[in-house]
């Protein structure tokens, strides 16, 4: 075969393609309105932050990939508002040119990066649309997340079974 020959359309594809992203779960509440208001002009809000990633394979070469966002924020020892949501991606994977090894890691340390600004602006839409200041979220690195969830990135796991969830 010859350098010229043409290649099979498989090898031809990139090695990542996201097919869709969607907003899987979203919710925002002020289950305190409109007393919170009042209470924010006397003392600052208390805002944690919880992010998660989960990823599910679905089919060959395809993975569901979600990253969740989680905020209560509380004034004054009272729910100020409640922000959930659960950002989600199907991702195809050239298996020709990812190793199998590199799965794990790609879908919940790269695909919640390119994830991460979209959710970014759902947070800060849905603040200021519920009588906030915009919520601007501060860059994440997820992977320290990673590492933090299951040791050095780079380092084979055990791959997951068809349709488990990985949080």
């Amino acid at each position: 075969m010859s350098e010229d020959a043409p290649q099979d359309a498989e090898s031809q594809l990139p090695p990542v393609r996201m097919v869709a992203q969607y907003i899987k779960d979203l919710s925002f509440e002020v289950p305190g309105a409109p007393e919170v208001y009042s209470a924010l002009r006397e003392s600052p809000p208390e805002i944690p932050i919880g992010l998660d990633t989960s990823m599910r394979h679905l089919s060959e070469g395809n993975y569901e990939v979600v990253l969740k966002v989680n905020i209560e924020a509380t004034v004054a020892g009272r729910t100020a508002f409640i922000f959930e949501l659960a950002y989600g991606c199907v991702v195809e994977v050239n298996e020709q040119i990812v190793p199998n090894e590199a799965i794990h890691p790609l879908m919940l340390i790269e695909i919640p990066r390119q994830l991460f600004p979209f959710a970014r602006q759902l947070v800060c839409d849905m603040t200021l649309g519920g009588g906030f200041p915009p919520l601007m979220l501060q860059m994440v690195d997820f992977a320290q997340i990673y590492q933090a969830k299951f040791g050095v990135a780079g380092q084979p796991l055990e791959t997951p079974p068809a349709g488990a969830a990985i949080n």
